[in-house]
């Protein structure tokens, strides 16, 4: 599957941050010499003094499949461009391994939030930050961004707002290199508008729809970043970062950065081969073969992203009623999945219990409904969904539900445990495996599904997502692909993003995750173990958890 992250969508694969769903195993072992890693907020990337890195070399990465959309703004990107142009593109803050923020000099010398009656933020650019051309950035990208996304103009094909829907004007500061945003409505995550997913892009990308939609198909145009795309062959399904020559920052350590599409069943015979560095581990089969890899060696730290079942609940669709869906969640044994996908690679495998958080994140509570089949059966027998033979009928309709993923092992596994639970129950449930290619644009976003599986990537800014996916408005679905919502959650997601105190948005956001377990808008699954397979002299780089790269001082060791 790809990953369609919350901010943007995730790929089964986001190998480019080494997160790869792969085979999932039941066995009780770990693999050999394996530590298995608790869940929580650290980091491992193999540190290092970038004095004690060559310089040059090259550090190949592999994709699930090539970008469809560069504009990580746009709702066709997917998270394994958001991966990709994290060395590439301007963002606000950098994130440590527990979430904390920190402003990034390299674009901006300062960040501040100058008021709260209005909301005011000022940002100051790095008077040295340029575009690849060599223009400045300026305080007119920002205006023109904020534009984009304040979903004013539909034509505007956004992934969500970024909180700019509630921004009343983006003004010039002291002179173009400072931006002043003025709200119209309080804004939670105001940190996180230009940082996390959500990349500062030239206004000539955000200036008209057309541009904003088609300009960025084929390619990535204007960056700001230590690497710029040096080539890109389609064809061959590769392209190649190298070193920007207009970069005012650091100097990278890394020469080129090479990313190449690989099948899901190609990664670890790559690494094998030696024709990758990094690869996320998600079963025990492919710890033990990386684990007996010359020159390779496993990174643990929990992952932000998560795998989920998500139910169609579109008028008409078998799971339309609200009490189905629930029963059905009920049924479904997400500790034995969480075992199946988990056992050896986490220290005790355990279900995801939040829409909202990741385990480890400040926020995280369990929310979830109890796996309880025994009130399953007897809540859609009250529903007049009865047994006939093996499964169950009403008003001559079979309870069949077709579940949709990508043609990947780990995906089809967790299937089957899910629809061995459900045939308990007399509930059928169809496996339909579909490629990578096409699986949000012509499957998901069209809604041709009765479930769905895929996996959701976030950051540190957990609040913006809420509209993103949870907030149900059948003329804008965004990332709300089965449809299902109300009116009391839409309110409760605003008065979410509009609190400015932590504590009590923490406590709406937990409200909105409670509802939308009662509902049974989807059934989160499992996060991410964050294993990463990586070769033993890579620096600086692994499995971050929560934290951000500096793409600077990646590199391999002398």
């Amino acid at each position: 599957m790809r990953i369609r992250s919350l901010g943007s969508r995730v790929a089964i694969a986001v190998v480019a941050t080494g997160l790869v769903l792969s085979g999932c195993s039941s066995s009780d072992d770990p693999a050999p010499g394996a530590e298995v890693a608790e869940l929580g907020t650290s980091n491992d990337i193999n540190p290092r003094d970038v004095s004690e890195l060559r310089d040059g070399g090259n550090l190949r990465l592999a994709l699930s499949s090539f970008p469809e959309q560069w504009n990580t703004l746009h709702i066709d990107s997917d998270g394994e461009v958001g991966a990709v142009e994290r060395p590439l593109m301007p963002r606000a803050f950098h994130t440590s391994a527990s979430g904390e923020l920190s402003v990034n000099t390299d674009y901006f010398t300062s960040v501040e939030l100058t008021g709260t009656d209005p909301q005011r933020v000022v940002y100051t650019i790095n008077p040295e930050a340029v575009w690849s051309d060599g223009t400045p950035i300026t305080w007119e990208d920002m205006r023109s961004q904020a534009a984009a996304l304040s979903g004013e103009n539909p034509e505007y094909l956004i992934k969500m707002t970024f909180g700019f829907d509630r921004v009343e004007k983006v003004e010039r500061g002291v002179d173009d290199r400072q931006a002043i945003i003025t709200f119209k409505e309080h804004y939670a995550d105001w940190q996180g508008q230009f940082a996390g997913e959500a990349f500062l892009y030239p206004s000539s990308v955000t200036s008209t729809p057309e541009a904003f939609n088609k300009s960025q198909l084929d390619a990535l145009g204007l960056s700001a970043g230590p690497f710029i795309i040096q080539s890109v062959d389609k064809a061959q399904g590769r392209f190649v970062l190298g070193r920007n020559p207009t970069w005012w920052g650091d100097t990278p350590k890394l020469e080129t950065i090479t990313f190449t599409v690989l099948a899901n069943e190609a990664v670890i015979p790559a690494l094998q081969n030696n024709e990758i560095d990094a690869v996320g581990i998600a079963g025990i089969d492919d710890m033990r073969t990386a684990q007996n890899t010359p020159g390779v060696e496993i990174r643990r730290a929990p992952g932000n992203s998560w795998s989920h079942l998500t139910f169609n609940g579109a008028p008409g669709s078998i799971l339309e009623d609200p009490r189905v869906r629930v029963a059905i969640s009920k049924a479904i044994d997400r500790k034995g999945i969480a075992v199946a996908m988990q056992n050896g690679l986490v220290a005790n495998p355990e279900p995801l219990n939040s829409h909202v958080y990741v385990q480890g994140q400040v926020g995280y509570h369990d929310n979830s409904l109890p796996f309880d089949p025994e009130a399953a059966a007897r809540e859609l027998d009250e529903l007049g969904w009865k047994l006939n033979g093996e499964f169950r009928e009403k008003d001559g309709r079979r309870l069949v539900i077709r579940d949709v993923m990508y043609n990947a092992q780990s995906w089809v596994q967790i299937a089957q445990i899910i629809q061995q639970n459900l045939a308990q129950i007399g509930v059928e449930l169809i496996i339909d495996t579909r490629p990578g290619q096409g699986l949000f644009t012509d499957v998901f976003q069209p809604g041709d599904f009765d479930a769905g599986q895929w996996v959701w990537s976030s950051d540190v800014f957990a609040l913006k997502n809420l509209p993103q996916v949870y907030r149900y408005d059948p003329n804008d679905l965004q990332g709300n692909y089965g449809r299902i919502g109300s009116p009391e959650i839409n309110d409760l997601i605003d008065k979410a993003l509009a609190e400015l105190d932590p504590k009590k948005a923490i406590d709406i956001a937990n409200e909105i995750d409670r509802k939308l377990f009662e509902i049974g808008f989807s059934l989160p699954l499992v996060q991410s173990a964050g294993n990463v397979a990586v070769r033993a002299d890579l620096a600086n780089y692994g499995a971050p958890g929560l934290a951000s790269y500096d793409y600077t001082k990646v590199g391999f060791v002398k």
